[in-house]
């Protein structure tokens, strides 16, 4: 059985009571939709901590190398990353104990996404953070 996202008002609710966003394959390069995604968090209010081990800063905040090098509380890990590379960034997700995971549009991992839930955890599979924070 597939992995269903949550409903409107659970995702409305997520992004309401959100405030630290880690973004696994955030890019420095503006043409890129993480880069994109990052800013428009950015100016709606989210502390955003980009995750990318080749870049030491990226749209002014510092660049992590992974997320266990994140310090504090993250309340979503936001992925983007192709689907065949979330397995480790899922359970390293796990393991800093984000509530939240939401893999972007076109990432999805059933067997990741079971294992996260199984640990309480809600998962988003194959949807855009910053198009359901627009509906807000």
């Amino acid at each position: 059985m597939a992995v269903s996202n949550p409903p409107a008002e659970k995702i409305a609710e997520i992004l309401n009571t959100s405030k630290r966003i880690a973004v696994v394959g955030a890019s420095a390069k503006p043409e890129r939709p993480s880069n994109a995604v990052a800013k428009y968090l950015i100016d709606k209010g989210y502390e955003i901590l980009p995750v990318n081990p080749g870049e030491s800063e990226i749209l002014g905040q510092k660049s992590y190398k992974s997320l266990s090098e994140i310090e504090g509380k993250v309340d979503i890990v936001d992925v983007f990353r192709k689907s065949e590379a979330t397995d480790p960034i899922i359970d390293e997700a796990l393991a800093i104990g984000a509530p939240v995971i939401w893999l972007q549009e076109s990432v999805i991992n059933e067997e990741g996404a079971k294992r996260a839930e199984a640990q309480g955890v809600t998962v988003l599979q194959d949807i855009c953070i910053k198009k359901e924070r627009a509906k807000l």
